[in-house]
């Protein structure tokens, strides 16, 4: 599907299912007339989330005014269509009648950079590996770029201070394809202030809570309609059912800001104890270093602190973690190998990589 169609008046008024980005499934004949768009579960199984255009367009513009974005202000598209997080630039450019320009080489940092100065982009959604990209090429920021939303995952401090040091005006989100994109993220106006990840102010169009289990729940009209998923004898579609949505992440609120701690579904058991391999490598603060948790019969699990390359001063800051970790929290390593899984927005495959390791495969 086109960039060009999808900022097309007639595209909004549709009620037609689309699929950006990607050629419809054998079943788009039977789906609702929604945008969908494909991730995967715990099990890898394919899933598809429907939003409608409403919903979608009200985060768009929630997402806009929160920005400040003006419709003489160019939106950058540098993400894939078939993702949300790309596919909410395309409604944001609609939404604020702002031009749209369209990064459509392979990826490159340089390339992009010179991009973004040619087409005085003012606003951009990047996720951390892209980020990183920028920062190790010393790549600076074109003067018209405004605000760069970044999710897809955590953009660590010291490397959200130091694309700001290099002019990258770099704003930690949190979405997810449920949610038809962003949930949380400051406002530009912190931009003068030292980077931090979290928490991150919630957005005005949706109330957000965290339950017992520390599990985060939404309430609001930009939520996803329905799911379908690809079964041996067929697809299955189901609405969602109440206002609310109890996502797979950790959370708490923090002086009315939401703080993601990880997934529920990346905690395992060491020694009997509940453990979050996701968080202990955010305490770990070291960037290109993953904590995975491998399958180990006397503790449960081992977690390794993994790398794909040497990392200047990973032992240092091992040993200084574990003298302040208790004990099933303590980390081993640093592994090497020659490729650390990760998706195509770049987050790390951990259960394929944990499956590497106990294989002994490098």
């Amino acid at each position: 599907m086109e960039t060009t169609r999808l900022i097309d008046p007639a595209f909004w008024a549709s009620d037609a299912p689309a699929f950006p980005g990607v050629e419809p499934p054998a079943w788009s004949g039977e789906a609702p007339g929604l945008v969908w768009f494909r991730t995967s579960g715990s099990t890898g199984a394919p899933r598809w989330i429907g939003l409608s255009r409403e919903s979608l367009l009200l985060s768009a513009a929630v997402v806009n005014r929160h920005l400040g974005v003006r419709d003489d202000e160019v939106w950058g598209l540098a993400l894939p269509l078939r993702h949300v997080g790309g596919f909410g630039v395309v409604a944001r450019a609609f939404e604020a009648g702002a031009p749209l320009e369209r990064f459509s080489s392979a990826w490159e940092p340089v390339a992009f950079t010179r991009w973004v100065d040619a087409a005085e982009v003012a606003h951009l959604s990047l996720v951390p590996t892209q980020v990183h990209d920028l920062l190790e090429a010393g790549c600076e920021a074109p003067p018209a770029l405004r605000t760069v939303v970044v999710g897809g995952g955590v953009l660590k401090d010291e490397a959200g201070q130091w694309a700001r040091d290099l002019g990258w005006p770099v704003l930690p989100s949190y979405g997810m394809t449920e949610a038809g994109s962003q949930i949380a993220t400051p406002p530009p106006e912190v931009l003068s202030t030292p980077y931090v990840s979290g928490p991150l102010p919630v957005l005005p169009h949706w109330e957000v809570s965290c339950d017992g289990d520390g599990r985060i729940h939404l309430r609001g009209r930009s939520l996803f309609d329905c799911e379908a998923r690809e079964t041996e004898q067929g697809v299955n579609f189901e609405r969602r059912s109440g206002d609310r949505h109890a996502t797979g992440d950790r959370g708490r609120l923090v002086d009315g800001g939401l703080e993601v701690l990880g997934r529920l579904d990346s905690v395992v058991k060491v020694l009997g104890e509940l453990v979050d391999p996701v968080a202990i490598e955010r305490d770990l603060g070291v960037d290109g270093a993953v904590v995975v948790a491998v399958p180990e019969e006397r503790r449960g699990h081992r977690l390794l602190v993994v790398v794909e390359t040497e990392v200047s001063g990973i032992g240092g800051a091992i040993e200084s973690y574990n003298r302040r970790a208790e004990g099933p929290r303590r980390v081993e390593g640093p592994v090497r190998v020659d490729e650390i899984p990760r998706s195509e927005l770049g987050k790390v495959r951990r259960i394929e990589l944990a499956a590497r390791l106990s294989s002994g495969a490098r």
